[in-house]
């Protein structure tokens, strides 16, 4: 039977917005230290920043990068990472059970993220902290000058302001694990004072107010309601933080996860609805997923965490360093278009993280950088993802699994924009045989202008990762891809791979008069 897609290009979810793409650098293991910044490094610039991390960051595409944290963020002092770094304190970090040395901080990340060519999303600490240093640190930021911690911020080399609009309020701070930890009464009366002040300061900045750690979470959905009834009038945007993992050899509903992605979504979605009409008010709050992607978090809780604790207090030690497999990567693009298809909703999102740590590049201290399995998908989307998200219905072949129950063997985003440039992200979910898909597209001759398939190389399996001597999992073209046109539009048919994600990229096809 295979599998049949319709679209029509007047069928829109919403523009797809740049910062969709985003990223996560956290103090936390080696994500900074011998990860982005790695003074000495062959390859390594007078400020520390590994050159050849920045080339894959540059590849890869975030356009946003979240930064302290994290857990990191709500034991941390902002005021440690500024100033001469022979004078800034080291300090125990009890998130991460490490020692934080604060060689890297704020100008620092800055200066980072500028030369990456990304924005940045900057966390204040709810946990430990609150309002008066939220606003303190906004003030060190974003005022031009004349005043104490302006210039402050400009005797310590930056003359003009940071000029951050993304603000965290906080982290995770319904999760017990959480330093600080809080009532969702209690985090959204504080939520809401700290907003209040950071918007008195400067009136641009977009304020995200934390949601539930994750769906699993006892207290989703009453955590979004308490906290949106305290902050909606003054919040841009609410967190939404989302991890996947296979269980127990269960693959098939590990494939799936994006049908819980989108679940987690339009319940949050409903939810903010919910409150917004309550309240009488008339604006939008968007949903931030600014932590998501696959993690084996039984590995860290039963082994990992133990081990970090037994080796003692000391400076970014090796967590959760996750080598990814094909499976991991096929399961990361399907995310991806899960947030493609709830555009209309998502405001941004951050994959979560960067480097070494559950991410998609990989350092050696003082050796070469690389790409993992999870990089490909990411990167591509990044790069092809333009314009407006198509609506998509999908029919044809489904797959039983036991979290999920049926869902389509394939999952599909599509988007298009207004120079007819358009791309198309299918994952095949059938783990032993190819699927032939069906896509029409209606009001548009398309036809496909490259072609890309991570699935399992020769000679490998599902579980193949990739290392620092060799990279086997990476894209490669799909040959079985074909186009045709009629009145109506485009019908694209391909053959996808088992276990597979591919990205084709479609240009509008000029019809010339004979």
């Amino acid at each position: 039977m295979g599998v049949q897609i319709e679209a029509d290009v007047s069928e829109v979810v919403g523009p797809v917005p740049r910062r969709l793409f985003g990223s996560f650098v956290e103090h936390m293991g080696r994500a900074v230290y011998t990860g982005i910044h790695e003074p000495g490094h062959s390859t390594s610039d007078d400020r520390g920043f590994r050159g050849d991390v920045l080339g894959l960051v540059r590849e890869l595409g975030p356009t946003v990068v979240r930064y302290p944290g994290g857990n990191f963020v709500s034991a941390h002092r902002w005021e440690d990472g500024v100033g001469p770094v022979e004078r800034r304190p080291a300090r125990l970090d009890p998130a991460w059970h490490s020692v934080e040395p604060n060689r890297f901080g704020l100008h620092e990340f800055a200066a980072w993220a500028e030369a990456a060519g990304t924005e940045v999303m900057y966390a204040v600490n709810l946990g430990t902290r609150g309002i008066q240093e939220a606003a303190d640190v906004l003030e060190y930021c974003n005022h031009p000058g004349g005043t104490e911690l302006s210039e402050r911020r400009r005797s310590n080399g930056a003359d003009r302001p940071f000029g951050f609009r993304l603000w965290c309020l906080g982290n995770e701070m319904d999760g017990p694990w959480q330093v600080g930890h809080k009532t969702a009464d209690e985090y959204g009366r504080l939520a809401a004072e700290t907003a209040r002040v950071m918007r008195m300061i400067d009136p641009g900045v977009e304020l995200i107010v934390a949601g539930s750690s994750n769906s699993e979470m006892p207290t989703f959905g009453y955590w979004e309601r308490v906290v949106l009834e305290h902050t909606a009038a003054l919040a841009d945007h609410i967190s939404l933080h989302a991890y996947y993992q296979e269980h127990d050899g269960d693959v098939a509903s590990y494939l799936a996860s994006a049908t819980g992605l989108d679940a987690y979504i339009r319940t949050t979605a409903g939810i903010i609805d919910e409150v917004l009409a309550k309240a009488g008010l008339d604006k939008k709050i968007g949903i931030s997923v600014d932590e998501w992607n696959v993690w084996d978090q039984r590995r860290w809780n039963d082994v990992e965490q133990h081990e970090l604790i037994a080796g003692g207090w000391r400076e970014h030690p090796p967590i959760i360093e996750d080598d990814y497999t094909v499976t991991d990567a096929v399961v990361v693009g399907s995310l991806l278009g899960s947030l493609l298809r709830n555009v209309d909703r998502v405001t941004m999102a951050n994959q979560a993280q960067l480097v070494n740590v559950i991410a998609p590049i990989r350092t050696e201290p003082g050796g070469p950088a690389w790409r993992q399995t999870t990089f490909y998908p990411f990167s591509l989307a990044a790069a092809l993802a333009n314009g407006n998200s198509l609506r998509l219905e999908v029919t044809g072949d489904t797959v039983h699994t036991g979290l999920h129950g049926r869902v389509d063997v394939v999952d599909a985003a599509a988007t298009l924009d207004e120079d007819g440039r358009g791309a198309l992200f299918l994952t095949n979910r059938a783990t032993e045989s190819a699927t032939e898909v069906r896509v029409r597209v209606r009001g548009a001759r398309l036809a496909p202008d490259g072609t890309w398939t991570v699935s399992v190389p020769d000679g490998h399996t599902r579980h193949s990762t990739n290392s620092a001597h060799a990279e086997p999992v990476r894209p490669v073209p799909l040959h079985e891809v074909t186009a045709e046109h009629d009145p109506e539009g485009t019908i694209i048919t391909a053959i996808l791979p088992p276990l597979s994600w591919t990205a084709l990229r479609l240009a509008t096809v000029v019809v010339r008069d004979a």
